[in-house]
């Protein structure tokens, strides 16, 4: 095992690197509004970068999962859209686990519920009150505001010693319109390094960095608008140079010569480098090779049959790899690209196969590198058409590695139900230790398995993950409503997954 300078807490395996989700929106000026000063804590709490409280609701020690189902119903009203958190415990997180279900219409969740509003469409973790339990952070792109449809909502529910209860709306930047869909995609991490947690959050009409801390009110101490250039984007946030501050990664979608979509690098509020040799739409950051600095994965999922432009992926998709060091991630780094024509990646690129359309980061085998597990919601298996399915690539000292790599769809043995058309295995995946055995247990969303969409759990080993006696979780089984629209449980994980 190699030395690592990033600190562990005995038995858990957690690691001190926050990842990112998407995001939507493009890189230009900022609008700065500084809100009023919070109330400090009698210190600066590192709860942001602390391993014993990233997604831990409930304070016992065990991470707990939230699985975004945008297209739920609440009562009759079709895809208001809902949230489930299963909580950790020593036995990881089955069926039977102990688990909450909040929608807008949850007792101190600000709004209501409303028509397509697709609360659950992102999800994310930080505990943003700093008073040591994880909040559960809500986006729900389609929430009208006034006769404005899909103007999108933030929410952050409070976490405690009793599980998640009561929240409140982060406020949305001036001059939104209609379409603009906010919170499409969120990210947390502590950029400033002062113990509080910051946020990127982006819509269609650009993006917004949140500096904490955030009072109990969901207000931030300050808000930046990122101006918009046309196009979606993803944010990642993440330690890449080991000085305790986070950096914020921008991917600004496809742009004109570029469909893969360019990759900036935050410097300060108005201040961004491009890293011309990187790609992404979407990304999540780890130790992949044990050395303690954060690495950046990015998702490049368009291919040419997808998205003209001058630099198209492989055919069915690619990742590509950036590795941190003292120097962070530097504009001459050349990125380690992997897709499914590289020696030992399992199976064939096929056009619109998404490989790298969601991406998963952690450790499954407990050996101090972190892995990657890729999802092609787009592959086809057999005759079934967009069936999907996950890929595992593994971390070493020498980084990223193909060697051992494994697939797995819905016709691997141990993986409930069978592979159809239109499933989308793995259009979220997510790498999290829900148990505290220092493995992260495999996490896969199915959202188009029958009207209500399946979560797949398998629990992490030194062989990586088990798919006998892993664990299945339908929507409807977990207590969500079913009206017209696909319920889509499992769509949002915390973990990368493009919206573009």
């Amino acid at each position: 095992m190699p030395t690592s300078r990033t600190a562990r807490t005995p038995g858990t395996g957690r690691s001190r690197f926050l990842a990112g989700a998407v995001a939507v929106g493009a890189v230009a000026g900022l609008t700065a509004v500084v809100l009023p000063a919070q109330s400090a804590t009698a210190a600066p709490y590192r709860g942001a970068n602390n391993a014993t409280v990233q997604d831990d609701f409930n304070g016992d020690g065990y991470r707990d999962l939230a699985v975004g189902a945008p297209g739920a119903a609440s009562g009759r009203i079709d895809a208001a859209g809902a949230v489930v958190v299963l909580y950790g415990s020593a036995g990881g997180v089955t069926a039977s686990s102990r688990r909450t279900v909040i929608t807008q219409a949850t007792s101190g969740i600000p709004g209501g519920p409303e028509e397509w509003d697709r609360f659950g469409e992102a999800v994310a973790t930080a505990d943003l009150d700093r008073d040591g339990y994880a909040d559960l952070l809500v986006g729900a792109p389609g929430e009208a505001i006034g006769t404005m449809g899909n103007h999108g909502s933030l929410t952050v529910v409070w976490g405690g010693s009793a599980g998640l209860k009561g929240g409140a709306a982060v406020p949305t930047p001036t001059g939104l319109d209609e379409g603009c869909q906010f919170a499409a995609g969120i990210a947390a991490g502590d950029v400033t390094g002062d113990g509080a947690p910051d946020l990127g959050v982006t819509g269609q009409c650009g993006a917004t960095a949140y500096t904490g801390p955030f009072s109990r009110t969901g207000a931030p101490a300050r808000r930046d608008f990122v101006n918009r250039l046309g196009t979606n984007r993803g944010v990642v946030i993440g330690d890449v140079n080991g000085d305790g501050r986070a950096e914020r990664f921008w991917l600004p979608g496809p742009t004109t010569g570029d469909g893969s979509g360019p990759v900036h690098l935050e410097k300060q509020h108005n201040s961004y480098t491009e890293l011309p040799l990187a790609d992404g739409l979407s990304g999540r950051i780890g130790d992949i090779n044990g050395d303690g600095y954060g690495d950046l994965v990015t998702g490049v999922p368009y291919d040419a049959s997808l998205m003209s432009g001058d630099t198209p992926a492989h055919r069915g998709g690619e990742i590509h790899v950036l590795y941190g060091s003292a120097k962070g991630i530097t504009p001459d780094q050349k990125p380690q690209v992997f897709h499914q024509g590289t020696a030992s990646v399992p199976g064939n690129g096929e056009n619109g196969d998404l490989f790298g359309h969601a991406l998963g980061v952690g450790d499954v085998d407990g050996d101090g590198y972190a892995d990657v597990l890729v999802g092609s919601r787009g592959e086809d298996i057999g005759s079934a058409l967009d069936a999907g399915s996950a890929t595992l690539l593994r971390g070493s000292a020498a980084g990223l590695t193909a060697t051992g790599s494994t697939a797995y769809t819905q016709d691997t043995s141990g993986v409930p139900g069978g592979t159809e058309t239109g499933d989308r295995f793995a259009d979220a995946t997510h790498l999290v230790d829900l148990n505290g055995d220092g493995r992260a247990e495999a996490v896969v969303g199915i959202p188009g398995e029958n009207h209500d969409g399946l979560l797949w759990i398998a629990r992490g080993s030194a062989a990586g993950p088990v798919t006998g006696g892993s664990t299945a979780v339908g929507g409807t089984a977990a207590g969500l409503g079913y009206r017209y629209a696909d319920v889509d449980f499992g769509q949002a994980l915390p973990g990368a997954r493009s919206t573009i």
